[in-house]
């Protein structure tokens, strides 16, 4: 293989080595490039740094990362908003995915109340709500739409999946945030929504469970693995 530039990827969270995903990401990523040779480096970026696109301009990618709430709400939002606008590949997991969520509630459903219950639960639109049964390192199986971003990168339509999660996205407020452009790619074995892509965008996934875990047992996680490629494609 041709010597590659290596990919940047921002991580956007507060760097936290005590959340076990986020040990997770960087050997994730160390494994994909040893198995296809794509190098990538990696950068942490606070929440709270995050005040415009200057800062989000140089990367290939965004992932946002679980571990919310994030010390700015804002920061996390302003990051995914880019990552869309800009047709940036994006990936979101766990409170990657709340967010994401959250931002398109916002600002392309125009549901400017929208809100996250773990930070305002007698919010009016609260979005993001407690679920039934909090799903806290616990696995379950998935269904994957055919088809879809999620179901090419694993070549499959049922996996398993790890959780440390106790929000999702409310019920009531389902079925009109899963328009045409935001759609449903995996429910787990009660039916829940667990997953979400963008299809106007090249890459635009985001998941409640957290994929990167497999890289603990030395795994290549196969939805990081397409996030990867995704930077790598799409890059000037």
């Amino acid at each position: 293989m041709e010597n590659q530039r290596s990919l940047h990827i921002a991580l956007v969270g507060d760097y936290d080595p005590q959340i076990t995903a986020r040990r997770a990401i960087p050997r994730a990523l160390e494994l994909i490039a040893r198995q296809t040779g794509q190098e990538s480096s990696c950068q942490w970026l606070a929440t709270d740094a995050i005040a415009d696109n200057n800062v989000l301009d140089d990367f290939d990618g965004v992932w946002c990362v679980p571990g919310s709430p994030y010390r700015s709400e804002d920061g996390a939002l302003h990051a995914i908003r880019f990552a869309r606008e800009q047709r940036r590949p994006f990936l979101g997991t766990c409170g990657g995915f709340q967010h994401a969520v959250l931002e398109y509630a916002r600002n392309v459903m125009g549901w400017a109340d929208a809100a996250h219950g773990e930070t305002a639960p007698e919010a009016e639109r609260a979005l993001l709500t407690p679920l039934s049964c909090a799903l806290v390192e616990t696995i379950d199986s998935l269904q994957l739409e055919a088809g879809s971003l999620i179901a090419r990168a694993y070549g499959r339509q049922t996996v398993f999946e790890g959780y440390h999660c106790r929000f999702g996205v409310n019920p009531d407020f389902e079925k009109d945030l899963l328009n045409q452009r935001l759609h449903a790619v995996a429910r787990d074995s009660a039916g829940d929504l667990r997953a979400v892509e963008l299809r106007d965008h090249p890459f635009f996934v985001a998941t409640l469970f957290q994929p990167e875990r497999a890289a603990l047992e030395g795994r290549v996680p196969p939805l990081v693995a397409a996030f990867v490629e995704a930077c790598a494609r799409t890059r000037p």
